[in-house]
């Protein structure tokens, strides 16, 4: 009799342990069963970004809202020569040259 109890007992423990080790249950308010799981953490990207100066190298990838804007729309740009182009980084406007992507002025704050 103790024998039937006792393999009675390691079964039902061995029944039972999947079922406690899965993961944690909740309930929807339609009484639905749903698995909650957990979502693992990583960090974003660092980027550093930098402050220009005439006769820099210009990345995109160091330019905050990098995008080539058209000087027309901010008063205090002019016309850039030919082989050169204005671009955004942060509130500054960069005059850079097409080709070689070094910097031929900063416009502090041209951007608002």
């Amino acid at each position: 009799m103790m024998k039937k109890f006792f393999l009675a007992a390691v079964a039902a423990t061995l029944v039972a342990s999947p079922a406690l080790a899965a993961a944690p249950q909740q309930h929807d308010r339609h009484g639905q069963q749903r698995v909650v799981v957990k979502q693992v953490y990583k960090p974003a990207p660092v980027v550093k970004y930098k402050s220009w100066k005439k006769g820099q190298r210009f990345d995109s990838r160091y330019a905050r809202n990098y995008h080539q804007i058209d000087y027309r729309r901010y008063h205090r740009l002019k016309a850039p020569p030919r082989g050169y182009r204005y671009v955004q980084s942060g509130n500054d406007a960069l005059l850079v040259g097409v080709t070689s992507g070094i910097i031929a002025a900063v416009i502090a704050n041209a951007i608002n």
